[in-house]
């Protein structure tokens, strides 16, 4: 009898790691909703109800809810009447009223109706939150933590909600404000940082080095474009220069008139303001010294030429410091400028060509125009602002903008900044963008004035050059800085008076 040989043994393979352990205690997942996607029910009119609708305005402001009960507090009535995408249902609970619904929050004061709303949800397949009853809950609402961007929600798993508002509390004390500052800067790092993986780790090894006292950061592209914007008023003054002199301007002649002409420092005082008003609202520098200077009699030519001649130092000003604040939006601007910058030269080339000869009635027509564009301007102020819209033909809205404002001496930052921000994009990144278009779209409208008319009333484009540029700093840190609402209110009134200023000055 032969034995059979003993089999050889075989590698098992490796046993599969083991997954992470349960963690013990809260086992609630954790997740932020697009809450404006789903149709949102609440159940109660009363003191809870009022505190579930205000935690879902108040973090998600465009979601469209429905309330129904036999009676609301005032405080649902008014945020009924403040937001257009809530309804309101008087009368008694019926099964119907969940239909159409995504997720429902139940907040009466009877635990029965509570309980077979609860049911009736769950039939449906409907996630729900029954208030101070954890056990019959689907989800849990968190208290809040916001700093602009950053969101932090706290949870105990129901057990203490007021554990979690004192650490609420305690968080919303200890993060810094600046937070949001961060997060923008973050997001603007990110869009600069191309290439692999290397490449990125050296971009921001660069970023973070001036951090640590190294050199400022500055993206390859961004170098370029500052190399131009350089290069591009240099050489604009050079011709400034060049065409003063030629009427035997001295420098002598030029302090005698920055030392003694009073009128000098109201050009002065009219820049810096001009640029203040602009740098705030990212609107109103050619509104505003072109209704001063209209007031003062100076034809219309030589008014859109002088505010064009010293805006674009403004602007350049501005723009540079607006980049150094991280305020621009490198696509905006791209689309921006070449549209802008047309219509700038087309409307500066009229006006050159007909505004000496028909200055009687260009003065009237340009009057009205303003008036009609602070009427404008102010009924946004008083328009619900909507979902961020795309606007597909901002190249027609750049180019209109560049013709308004060569032709009528001001219009650029009020038609578009106020159309982008009103469309719901970002103020701070609105005005910051548009300043730096505006350099280039003043740029264009200047050159044109000096080929066509040459540079006149230089004593004017002096006093508002040394006013705008020395507003330039403060006015870009001020961008963005107050309401959206309060941005609109400011310069429409402050057009609509300065334009019945000039129209009594010019029918009486």
């Amino acid at each position: 009898m032969t034995t059979s040989p003993l089999p050889t043994e075989v590698a098992l393979p490796p046993l599969a790691p083991p997954g992470p352990a349960a963690p013990a205690g809260n086992n609630l997942f954790p997740i932020f909703l697009k809450l404006e996607k789903f149709r949102v029910l609440v159940v109660g009119g009363g003191a809870v109800g009022l505190e579930k609708l205000t935690a879902i305005l108040g973090n998600s402001p465009a979601t469209a809810v429905t309330v129904v009960s036999e009676t609301f507090l005032p405080g649902i009535l008014l945020l009924a009447e403040a937001h257009a995408q809530v309804q309101l249902r008087q009368h008694a609970y019926t099964h119907v009223d969940l239909v159409g619904h995504d997720i429902i929050f139940v907040a009466t004061d009877n635990p029965v109706l509570n309980r077979g709303i609860k049911a009736h949800a769950g039939e449906l397949g409907l996630l729900c939150n029954v208030a101070d009853t954890p056990d019959e809950c689907d989800f849990y609402l968190g208290s809040i933590v916001q700093k602009g961007d950053l969101k932090i929600a706290i949870s105990t798993n129901g057990k203490s909600p007021t554990v979690a508002k004192r650490l609420r509390s305690v968080l919303a004390d200890a993060l810094p404000n600046e937070l949001q500052e961060v997060l923008q800067h973050m997001t603007i790092i990110r869009g600069k940082l191309a290439g692999d993986f290397a490449n990125k780790v050296k971009s921001l090894n660069a970023v973070t080095a001036e951090l640590a006292g190294g050199p400022a950061y500055e993206s390859p592209a961004a170098a370029r474009w500052r190399k131009i914007a350089t290069a591009s008023l240099l050489a604009f003054a050079a011709m400034l220069v060049f065409n003063i002199l030629s009427y035997y301007v001295t420098w002598d002649q030029v302090w005698g008139v920055a030392t003694n002409a009073r009128m000098f420092y109201i050009f002065v005082a009219i820049g810096f303001g001009a640029q203040i008003v602009d740098g705030l609202l990212g609107m109103g520098y050619g509104v505003v010294t072109a209704i001063s200077l209209m007031s003062m009699n100076i034809s219309p030519a030589a008014v859109s030429a002088s505010i064009h001649t010293a805006e674009m130092f403004a602007s350049g000003a501005s723009g540079y410091h607006h980049y150094r604040f991280g305020n621009v939006n490198k696509k905006l601007f791209k689309v921006l400028l070449i549209p802008g910058v047309l219509g700038a030269v087309t409307g500066a080339y009229l006006l050159s060509r007909f505004g000496e000869t028909y200055g009687a009635y260009v003065k009237p027509l340009l009057a009205i125009y303003l008036l009609l564009l602070g009427l404008r301007i102010l009924t946004k102020a008083f328009t619900k602002p909507g979902a961020r819209k795309k606007h597909k033909k901002l190249g027609l809205l750049a180019a209109a903008g560049g013709f308004l404002d060569s032709f009528g001496g001001g219009g650029w930052g009020p038609l578009v900044t106020s159309t982008l921000i009103a469309g719901g994009r970002t103020p701070q990144y609105v005005i910051g963008s548009v300043s730096v278009t505006e350099f280039f779209v003043t740029f264009a409208s200047a050159f044109t004035f000096f080929a066509t008319i040459g540079i006149t009333h230089w004593q004017i484009i002096l006093g508002l050059v040394v006013g705008g540029i020395a507003a330039a700093p403060f006015a870009a840190r001020l961008a963005g800085r107050i309401p959206t609402r309060w941005m609109f209110v400011g310069v429409g009134l402050m057009v609509i008076v300065w334009s019945l200023w000039a129209l009594r000055k010019l029918f009486m």
